[in-house]
């Protein structure tokens, strides 16, 4: 293993673990000793740092032979459609979401779940994981692996903490939420999912794609073909 992919490691579980570290067990503590806008400084520092860290680590690390077949047609089409899937998630994930912090959670919980929600009540992460998968189909090196398998260890392994924490916090409105939504998600219910989050999640999904191009050189989505 060269420094470089060892640095990678090193800064991916960094991120990883620091971010569950102040979002479960320290955030307290944290917020005790620094006061809720001094938390959310500290969790910002370290947590920009990590990702920093990891941004360098990655471009310094060498790009290794695929670990299976990687880098062909097949596979980014594959991947274009789990990354298209990943943004429509994500921009479903931002209106009446009771996970993010924001006034009216709680009324948000005891609502009949619409649109992403039909399919997991936690579209964000999910999105974040698909995004992850997405590129570790389609440029299996090492280097990717090691931010792919951190990312969606952090989505996937965030989300059932998240559950919990939100059980302490919110009590019956969260069990109501649970009741009525699934961790994994539902694919059949997809056409749930209302055509304005699919536009938005699309021009997010283009827009994305394109820029992929100008800093790894690699166009990705639709732009590969056009």
């Amino acid at each position: 293993m060269s420094t470089e992919l060892a640095s990678l490691i090193a800064a991916s579980a960094t991120f990883v673990g620091t971010h569950f570290l102040m979002s479960h067990p320290l955030r307290a503590a944290m917020v005790k000793a620094l006061g809720a806008n001094g938390f959310q400084i500290a969790y910002s520092v370290v947590s920009f740092g990590a990702i920093g860290w990891m941004y360098f680590a990655f471009k310094a690390a060498p790009v290794t032979t695929p670990l299976w077949t990687g880098f062909d047609d097949a596979s980014w089409a594959v991947a274009s459609v789990l990354t298209l899937l990943a943004m429509v998630l994500l921009a479903g994930s931002f209106v009446g979401n009771p996970a993010l912090s924001a006034p009216g959670a709680e009324q948000a919980a005891l609502k009949e779940p619409h649109g992403a929600f039909r399919i997991t009540r936690h579209p964000m992460m999910w999105g974040f994981a698909l995004w992850a998968l997405a590129h570790a189909i389609a440029a299996p090196t090492a280097r990717t692996l090691v931010v792919t398998i951190a990312l969606a260890i952090l989505a996937l392994v965030g989300a059932r903490l998240q559950d919990g924490k939100k059980e302490v916090l919110m009590g019956e409105a969260w069990a109501a939420w649970e009741s009525k939504t699934s961790y994994w998600p539902k694919l059949g219910n997809i056409g749930a999912i209302g055509w304005k989050t699919w536009a938005i999640g699309t021009v997010i999904w283009l827009a994305a794609s394109w820029a992929h191009i100008h800093p790894s050189g690699w166009a990705a989505g639709v732009w590969r073909w056009l």
